[in-house]
C-alpha cells in the first residue's frame, strides 16, 4: 500500500476502508510473534469520552485480539448553548451514566487529558465537563483512564508520524 499523510489515513478509515498499520518498514515485533515480556493487547469494552460543554462526545468500542476495534455505539450530547452551565453538567453526566447501566460490560472509560488553553475560563469549563463525565463512571465504580491527546489520534487513525509517536506518553490513571 502507498503512504498515505494523516488526512488521508482518516478519510480512509471513516470511510471503513484498509489503513495502514505504520508509515515505515520497521517490523513490528508483535506480527512476527515475539513479546519481549510485555501485556498482551487489551480485549474488552471501553467507552470513549471526548468531553466538551456542549458537544461531549461518546462512544463504545470493543477491543478483541483477533480483529479491529469495533463501534458498538456512538453518541454527541448536545446541550443548547442558552441553557446554564448546570444543566449542560447534568446532561453531559445522564448521558454517560446511561451509556454505563446500558452496557454492563465496560471495562474502563477513556478520557484525553486536558490540553494546554491560554483562556483560563476555557479551561474551567472544560475542567467541569469532564469532572461531571468523571463523576458518572466513579458512582458506577468503573476505573477511568486519561490519555494524551496525540496518543488518542493515533489510536483512532492507527498510526502517527515519528515526533507524534515519542510526544505520545502512556495512561494516567485518575
Amino acid at each position: 500500500m502507498a503512504r498515505m499523510n494523516v488526512r488521508q489515513m482518516w478519510a480512509a478509515k471513516l470511510a471503513g476502508k484498509e489503513v495502514p498499520a505504520t508509515t515505515h518498514s520497521r517490523v513490528n515485533a508483535a506480527d512476527v510473534g515475539l513479546n519481549f515480556g510485555r501485556k498482551p493487547p487489551f480485549a474488552g469494552v471501553v467507552l470513549g469520552i471526548d468531553p466538551s460543554l456542549r458537544g461531549t462526545g461518546l462512544a463504545l468500542v470493543e477491543f478483541a485480539q483477533s480483529r479491529a476495534p469495533l463501534l458498538l455505539r456512538c453518541q454527541t450530547v448536545k446541550v443548547h448553548p442558552k441553557l446554564p452551565m448546570a444543566v449542560a453538567l447534568g446532561e453531559i453526566h445522564r448521558a454517560v451514566a446511561a451509556f454505563l447501566d446500558a452496557a454492563k460490560d465496560v471495562r474502563h472509560v477513556a478520557l484525553e487529558q486536558t490540553i494546554f488553553v491560554q483562556n483560563f475560563q476555557t479551561a474551567q469549563i472544560l475542567g467541569a465537563a469532564r469532572g461531571a463525565a468523571i463523576s458518572a463512571a466513579a458512582l458506577r465504580d468503573r476505573p477511568v483512564y486519561e490519555y494524551a491527546p496525540l496518543r488518542v489520534k493515533q489510536a483512532v487513525v492507527g498510526a502517527a508520524c515519528g515526533w507524534c509517536a515519542t510526544l505520545a506518553s502512556y495512561p494516567r490513571r485518575l
